[in-house]
């Protein structure tokens, strides 16, 4: 009687169940990878490049440099 009863145990248990365990380790790594992508696609939308600013550039630094 014991003997079925520590059996019951070890067959719940999420160490001793190899066949549960690693089906659940697959999905928790399918779903880990999946947040982490989506995760960074994200912030790579939000902090994207917006264009090209409209910068001032002084006229006597230029190529060709204008002086008055």
């Amino acid at each position: 009687m014991e003997q079925e009863q520590v059996k019951d145990y070890r067959e719940k248990d999420f160490a001793h169940d190899w066949v549960h365990s690693s089906v659940f380790l697959f999905y928790l790594t399918v779903f880990v990878t999946i947040a982490f992508v989506v995760g960074g696609s994200y912030s790579l939308y939000k902090n994207r490049y917006k264009g090209k600013p409209e910068v001032n550039v002084p006229a006597n630094t230029l190529y060709t440099p204008k002086y008055k």
